[in-house]
């Protein structure tokens, strides 16, 4: 079986968004020996282009299996196009109402209007909200996205979260701490303010230990494909404990560091959602002269506040043998036992840079 995986380009300035689609199987085929799926859509425009990539590049109004990671706008809203405007036989997304009586609550004041929902909690129930109702509406089956869902073929499984601690993020998202909210804000207006550059090297790291995102973001699925023994990662938005919890899982199956061969960089490259030892648990020790996998981030066209991707983030995981290639406004493609596609050519990945921001902002 061969594989290509499309990152479409999400967003400007510095807001972006994952819009991906994928197919495996027999590609020199017809279209009953592939699989094709796509995992979250980008805003609405990125999924009215999701729709004309499916169509021009795979040949095919048809998708097995849509996939909603987490209820961001940038990664949620375009699917609403996919599930409106071609055949999508299953779809995969959470429905955190039906795991949380305040959230429950809180849907119903959403169909309100109600003024007292934290704007956060509003849009992250809007769009999951109008995800269900056009899934409904289009009669396509939805089912949640926890550890040890497996797709009928086994090739697709999801790693995490476990539905215990999808609950105790939802009671984060619902009832933030504000005192500590406002110590984050604080530290990282002060980090800002002091942002300056410093060096690092091959084996010269400054990613930190202890970054951290958000409990939405730790809500997402986090998706395994293995494709004639080749296992791809999608990570989402997830963060340090999300996919710490994921690798507990793959290494009590006997994963070793090193044997992805194709990894999502998690929330466009973002400095908090990785860390150096979670790295070593997934790709492997630093210092790598050889490139061992390859590793793709969704980022916006313009980079304005050095964030989405941190230049130490692309530099982690080059210095591990998985080079990074960034979306940055253009769709970006990789492929095995794939025919040619006119247009497409070789990518290059993000150098290794011998400076990198220090604000801890992204």
């Amino acid at each position: 079986m061969g594989y290509e995986i499309d990152f479409l380009p999400v967003g400007e300035e510095s807001s972006g968004g994952d819009a991906i689609a994928l197919r495996y199987g027999n590609l020199h085929g017809p279209r009953e020996e592939q699989t094709v799926i796509v995992i979250d859509g980008g805003y609405l425009d990125a999924g009215e282009a999701l729709v004309e990539h499916i169509r021009t590049h795979y040949d095919t109004g048809i998708v097995d299996l849509a996939v909603s990671t987490h209820p961001d706008r940038d990664h949620i809203n375009g699917l609403r196009k996919v599930l409106e405007e071609m055949t999508v036989k299953k779809l995969l997304m959470h429905q955190p109402w039906s795991h949380s009586s305040d959230m429950a609550r809180s849907k119903m004041l959403l169909s309100y209007n109600a003024r007292s929902l934290r704007t956060e909690l509003r849009d992250s129930l809007q769009g999951a909200t109008d995800l269900e109702e056009v899934a409904k509406a289009q009669g396509v089956p939805i089912e949640e996205p926890f550890l040890d869902w497996t797709s009928d073929d086994g090739v697709l499984r999801i790693l995490g979260p476990t539905e215990d601690y999808y609950r105790e993020l939802l009671a984060e998202i619902v009832e933030p701490d504000s005192l500590q909210e406002a110590k984050k804000s604080w530290e990282a207006a002060i980090r800002q303010m002091l942002a300056r550059m410093v060096p690092e090297t091959l084996w010269t790291e400054t990613l930190s230990e202890d970054g951290e995102t958000s409990a939405k973001n730790n809500t997402s699925a986090i998706c395994l494909l293995e494709v004639d023994g080749r296992k791809l990662l999608f990570t989402g938005d997830a963060g340090i404990p999300a996919l710490g919890q994921a690798l507990d899982v793959l290494e009590d199956e006997g994963f070793q560091p090193g044997s992805l061969d194709f990894v999502q960089v998690p929330h466009h490259g973002s400095r908090r959602n990785v860390s150096p030892s979670l790295l070593d648990r997934l790709l492997g020790p630093k210092g790598q002269t050889v490139v061992i996998g390859s590793a793709y981030a969704s980022v916006p066209k313009k980079n304005p506040e050095h964030k989405h991707p941190a230049k130490k983030t692309t530099n982690a995981f080059r210095r591990r043998g998985y080079p990074v290639h960034l979306t940055a406004g253009v769709t970006k493609c990789s492929a095995y036992d794939a025919p040619p596609r006119e247009g497409y050519g070789a990518s290059t990945p993000e150098p290794l840079h011998t400076e990198v921001e220090d604000s801890g902002d992204a």
